[in-house]
């Protein structure tokens, strides 16, 4: 009942048409796609065979993508699976995270949500837990869950211009009150080939959704597919085109600039493969895997902490424009200097702790606005006064040592 009802209304900016072009053609496609295998909608992805054994031909054979961000995935781990499609990448998941973890597929297609949840209990008994469950949702607003609003809509049909604006009512309650997937409840989200399917005007809430589910420290692992050049309006028109994920494809730097405008930082290219996967018209889409983190909000906080960039590069600069240059002591806030301390920083720069430690609630703000190199007497103390000297140039006991 949502799905049509929501295929149906045009959001601001947006006519008719265009909404069912876009949205109408991707539903169709894979309701289409749930019941015949259709090859055009994957590429070849190596995945670890064990994981596979326990899952039904059925979903192996239908499942759709350009990537394997499962491999991202870690031990415990709450996951999130936009566009879970068949379930494939959810059941292999599920084996990673074991039986403390749990992962969350959410797709708005009844069929592949059907075809995903009609092997759940034989993939739970092959692996003798069951931490997967699937639901219905547009991934592009996980705040709102559609068989809740479906249920209302059910008992309470919309008949008239007041029953609108009380459906507009209920929905923003059930958003507040029972969303989808709540605020940072979300270690990992990952996605394959689905991010290029969201209608351009519903992108930047796409990624502002993302990046709301996560806990703070969170991390996305996402496979899509790129252009090399813009795409043509006449291109992006194409249902067929959309629809194959090729005409909704991102420019390769924009996708990485709309996580930055999402806020999120350590943004990697892990993977962007060499042979496109169609060529249109001279530009080239190819298959990319991204990560990124979320957690870079928050105070600032002077605790006297400095970092040194190891290289190989000259100088970086990192999210928050800091400006690294290798070897030398920066000054940088708690917050930097314990996001330095995790992936995917912490094998690029040396911790400079404090000698003494400034605890976290004695610690003064800290001044974005100075000269960013540190002094080794604002680390060490301005009254520190040691004197310490060696018998010889290696401690005893060492190898170089007689």
């Amino acid at each position: 009942m949502l799905e049509e009802r929501q295929a149906a209304i045009p959001s601001a900016g947006a006519g008719i048409g265009e909404r069912l072009n876009f949205e109408e053609a991707v539903l169709r496609r894979y309701r289409k796609a749930a019941h015949e295998v259709e090859p055009k909608l994957c590429l070849p992805v190596d995945y670890d065979r064990s994981l596979l054994a326990v899952i039904p031909d059925e979903i192996i054979a239908k499942d759709y993508g350009c990537g394997n961000p499962t491999r991202y995935v870690r031990e415990g781990e709450t996951v999130l699976d936009l566009g879970s499609g068949s379930g494939k990448a959810c059941y292999i998941m599920a084996q990673i995270v074991g039986p403390r973890g749990k992962v969350i597929g959410v797709d708005f297609n009844q069929e592949m949500l059907s075809l995903a949840r009609k092997h759940r209990e034989a993939v739970a008994a092959g692996i003798g837990y069951d931490n997967v469950e699937f639901r219905r949702g547009r991934i592009q607003d996980l705040r709102i869950d559609p068989d809740l609003l479906d249920a209302y809509l059910a008992a309470n049909p919309v008949r008239s211009s007041a029953d609108l604006m009380e459906l507009s009512e209920v929905e923003g309650k059930l958003a507040r009150e029972k969303p989808l997937i709540p605020d940072g409840s979300i270690d990992v989200i990952v996605s394959n080939c689905v991010l290029n399917l969201v209608r351009p005007q519903d992108k930047k809430q796409l990624f502002a959704e993302m990046h709301r589910v996560l806990k703070r420290g969170g991390r996305v692992a996402i496979a899509d597919i790129v252009s090399d050049e813009p795409v043509p309006e006449h291109l992006k028109n194409d249902p067929a085109l959309w629809s194959g994920c090729v005409s909704g494809a991102f420019l390769e730097e924009e996708l990485l600039r709309a996580f930055e405008e999402a806020k999120f930082y350590g943004i990697h290219i892990e993977e962007l493969e060499a042979e496109p996967y169609q060529i249109m018209e001279g530009i080239e889409f190819r298959s990319i895997t991204i990560t990124a983190y979320k957690g870079k909000e928050g105070p600032c906080i002077e605790r006297n902490q400095a970092v040194v960039y190891r290289g190989p590069w000259r100088q970086v600069v990192d999210d928050d424009n800091h400006v690294l240059p290798r070897g030398v002591r920066i000054a940088v806030c708690d917050k930097t200097f314990q996001i330095y301390s995790r992936p995917p920083y912490q094998d690029q720069f040396i911790l400079v702790p404090p000698r003494e430690e400034i605890p976290l609630e004695q610690g003064g703000v800290f001044d974005c606005s100075r000269d960013h190199r540190r002094h080794p007497r604002e680390t060490k103390g301005i009254n520190y006064n040691v004197t310490q000297t060696s018998t010889g140039v290696c401690a005893p006991g060492s190898a170089c040592c007689p």
